[in-house]
């Protein structure tokens, strides 16, 4: 079966039997990133010093993309300041949600609603099908722990993840000494037009951003 980046990524960051999201905050900006990045990789939009350019509006054949492209297309017409960064701000959270909906329309994950204490609604995705996650673990554990070569889409997940620093999400069991220098390396490697590369290049100095902005925020408020 077919998935995403988006949905790769998603999947890595849901515990398998709780449905609850690990690293959640920060998942959600590589989820939006990951759209960008398949839409690069299809050849439907080019990132050039940051700023989105959408270059072929055609279906790529799977609705997720197809709505994100959509979107992205009308909004970067719209806007001056069409960067990666201003998208991943904009759309995160919808993302997010974009990329749940269509795990459970696959039949990957199942939607589960609960209520707190009978008052606050919790929503939750326990993995229905879990051939998906196992064989994209097989495949990052051949590529990072036993130095099989990277396809562009496997790098590029590889690349997102890294910038994140969310080597645990992919490699729980490992510490993380073990994978970084590895992902490191496939992060940097000549494997893909600059284009994609400056994709995730934006999509890192946008977690980046944000993180600390969140943490500065975070610090002020304790002080205070």
């Amino acid at each position: 079966m077919h998935v995403t980046l988006a949905e790769e990524i998603m999947l890595l960051s849901l515990d398998d039997e709780s449905g609850q999201a690990k690293d959640r905050w920060t998942a959600g900006w590589i989820v939006a990133g990951g759209l960008l990045l398949e839409l690069a990789l299809a050849e439907r939009l080019q990132v050039n010093d940051g700023r989105v350019d959408v270059t072929n509006t055609s279906s790529t054949g799977d609705a997720l993309l197809d709505g994100r492209l959509e979107m992205v297309a009308a909004w970067a017409g719209s806007t001056k300041s069409a960067t990666v960064a201003a998208w991943l701000r904009k759309d995160q959270v919808k993302s997010v949600q974009a990329t749940l909906d269509s795990l459970c329309a696959r039949g990957i994950v199942v939607e589960e609603r609960h209520r707190v204490l009978g008052l606050f609604p919790v929503r939750r995705f326990p993995e229905a099908d879990g051939t998906v996650e196992r064989e994209l673990r097989d495949r990052l554990t051949r590529v990072v722990v036993e130095d099989a070569e990277p396809d562009a889409r496997t790098a590029g997940l590889i690349g997102l993840l890294h910038g994140a620093r969310l080597h645990r999400l992919a490699f729980p069991g490992r510490p993380r000494k073990e994978v970084e220098p590895r992902m490191a390396a496939i992060a940097k490697g000549q494997w893909a037009a600059d284009s994609v590369r400056e994709t995730i290049t934006a999509t890192q100095a946008a977690v980046i951003a944000a993180t600390s902005a969140a943490t500065a925020a975070a610090a002020a408020a304790a002080v205070s």
